[in-house]
């Protein structure tokens, strides 16, 4: 039997996020389940699931994406601990969003390196 994007993207948010990508599902289970099974089939059964690009690069790009917006903190939180899973160095999410304070502004990149910050101070910590 194949699985469905469902069991394909529920498989691979655990493999990048583990605990912190399903806490955000189940925090959406009693207010917006659909929303929950969008981000898991589309986002990780689709998107993240695709050939073309390994994990780290994918969490690069959600980072920078995310410093971008200027607005996405606590987004940003979860893909920072996802992209230090995945094998990404904190030199380089450091760099991604240094590089992002040329296109995206000083406020969005001192937002994102704060919450950098308090990512890297949560895992020492662990």
């Amino acid at each position: 039997m194949t699985p469905s994007r469902y069991d394909i993207g529920l498989a691979r948010l655990a493999e990048i996020d583990g605990a912190a990508g399903e806490n955000v599902i189940a925090a959406l289970a009693d207010v917006a389940p659909d929303l929950g099974r969008y981000v898991i089939e589309f986002g990780f059964g689709d998107i993240y699931s695709r050939p073309g690009l390994d994990l780290k690069s994918r969490e690069l790009a959600t980072i920078a994406a995310l410093t971008a917006l200027g607005h996405a903190q606590p987004q940003l939180a979860v893909h920072l601990h996802a992209a230090l899973n995945v094998g990404c160095t904190r030199n380089e999410i450091i760099e991604v969003i240094i590089q992002m304070a040329l296109y995206a502004g000083f406020p969005a990149a001192l937002n994102a390196m704060f919450t950098v910050k308090a990512v890297f101070n949560e895992v020492a910590d662990a």
